[in-house]
């Protein structure tokens, strides 16, 4: 086992060098995403679905603007350059593959706490297979049912 073994804190640094994004920034990025399409976003709007103050969504967009992932100018409409177009439709499709993991592993109710936690945290290996499990139920539903099953069952032996 050549692997080094870090701290949470560890991994996230080290990804951080990688790509220089940190989750804060990822959220953002999602969200002007999810809605960049279709409605555009300000300041204001971005506040409000992340609930942070204003001043936040400000310095933050000075943060992406110097990365080069948004354009963005005061009391203006935020845009996403290709870049951050790029990243805004990995970041919405990251979330929307770990939160069908958890819908198809049989949870009564998907928590946006547990999703935002496993996106930020897992590899691209993992996500892969969340991706590629959720597929095979999607082509196999019959298995979705018998996975259903067994949980009903072992959680009535198992309580």
């Amino acid at each position: 086992m050549n692997e080094k073994f870090r701290t949470v804190r560890g991994y996230k640094l080290t990804n951080q060098a990688v790509d220089k994004l940190t989750s804060s920034m990822e959220d953002y990025l999602e969200m002007i995403y999810r809605f960049y399409q279709t409605e555009g976003m300000r300041v204001t709007d971005l506040a409000k679905y992340l609930n942070v103050r204003e001043s936040s969504v400000t310095k933050m967009m000075q943060r992406l603007a110097d990365l080069g992932l948004v354009s963005y100018k005061k009391y203006g409409t935020i845009k996403l350059t290709k870049k951050g177009e790029e990243i805004g439709g990995f970041l919405l499709s990251r979330h929307k593959i770990v939160e069908l993991f958890l819908k198809n592993i049989c949870l009564n109710s998907v928590s946006i706490k547990d999703v935002e936690l496993i996106e930020h945290n897992c590899s691209l290996e993992t996500l892969h297979s969340f991706h590629t499990f959720n597929s095979f139920l999607s082509c196999h539903p019959e298995f979705k049912t018998q996975l259903l099953d067994f949980k009903t069952e072992f959680t009535k032996s198992n309580t």
